[in-house]
């Protein structure tokens, strides 16, 4: 499928998600299948302000290509200063813009889901992006309580140039709770010509399917899922391709975690990641898991976390 001018071979994304998705994560669920990875979102008041951790947040790689990266912001004049900064900065294959984070901290500063309340302010930010960079403009929301407004907002995201958006079937006051409703999705989807994505609840290869074929997205965005377990991306490719299930093992999760410590060494990040958070990510659905978080939580440094994770996968073999 293309996204405006960016070809990407493939239909299940990685979504962006904050102290989540750096370089490293985002390369191990390449490994897996991911066919578009996002950046974790970045301030556009920050790229503005030069601050530096916006160098780590806007790392990628040539092996990571196609990869977007996520603006969050109020101010349509902000965020499409911000854009054109990132583009000449980090060459992304993607820029989006946050519509959909429903963090109380950043809706009481206007931001992210704030911005559902506000349909011309979206059609500024979108309009006034697009016309400042060359690269391909995405959006991601969450829904309103009003299909109908909902609707309203996807045509004005479309109208403004967005080359495809993505909708995750939430409202603001649902935060991660309840079911995503993918009704929403279904009827953007019929409205709309650009690409739309679907997000939420998609969780393993039955519930992929059943998105698509309600929907008729054309791609599927995996979040929380992917968190501590990138071989999703290899699950719900494989189910799509042979109707077939298949879950990692024990020696899947060992390894995909030892690639991780490997890829943040080798981009030299692991200063910036919460590696005990991530660890105890690894260990979700794993006999003794409980008391090796309990463990990790009081693990004072990086190799003293790898030796408890050894053993919690050692003794589950």
């Amino acid at each position: 499928m293309k996204i405006g001018s960016t070809k990407v071979n493939g239909k299940i994304f990685l979504a962006p998600m904050a102290d989540v998705t750096n370089l490293a994560f985002r390369m191990l669920c390449k490994k897996h299948g991911a066919a578009l990875t996002y950046s974790e979102m970045i301030s556009a008041d920050a790229i503005l302000h030069d601050n530096t951790r916006t160098d780590y947040l806007g790392l990628s790689c040539n092996e990571e290509k196609p990869f977007g990266i996520q603006l969050f912001g109020n101010s349509a004049d902000t965020i499409a200063k911000a854009s054109s900064i990132i583009e000449e900065k980090y060459a992304p294959d993607i820029i989006d813009i946050n519509f959909g984070c429903p963090s109380n901290v950043l809706v009481k500063y206007g931001y992210g889901s704030a911005l559902l309340n506000s349909p011309e302010k979206i059609r500024e930010v979108v309009s006034n992006v697009c016309r400042k960079v060359d690269t391909p403009v995405t959006v991601k929301m969450r829904v309103l309580p009003d299909i109908k407004k909902t609707l309203n907002i996807a045509s004005i995201v479309e109208d403004a140039g967005a080359s495809a958006i993505t909708v995750h079937g939430r409202t603001q006051a649902q935060q991660y709770s309840g079911k995503a409703d993918h009704e929403y999705t279904r009827n953007i989807k019929d409205e709309l010509s650009i690409p739309v994505i679907a997000n939420g609840d998609i969780v393993d290869g039955l519930s992929a399917k059943y998105v698509i074929d309600y929907t008729g997205c054309d791609a599927l965005m995996i979040g929380r899922a992917a968190m501590g377990n990138p071989y999703i991306f290899s699950e719900i490719s494989h189910f799509l391709h042979t109707g077939k299930q298949i879950r990692p093992d024990c020696t899947q999760r060992f390894e995909d975690f030892t690639e991780y410590i490997r890829l943040l060494k080798k981009y030299d990040i692991v200063k910036y990641v919460d590696l005990r958070m991530h660890a105890k990510w690894f260990t979700r659905g794993i006999r003794d898991g409980r008391h090796v978080r309990h463990a990790i939580s009081s693990a004072k440094d990086t190799e003293t976390i790898i030796r408890i994770m050894e053993k919690l996968f050692v003794k589950s073999y």
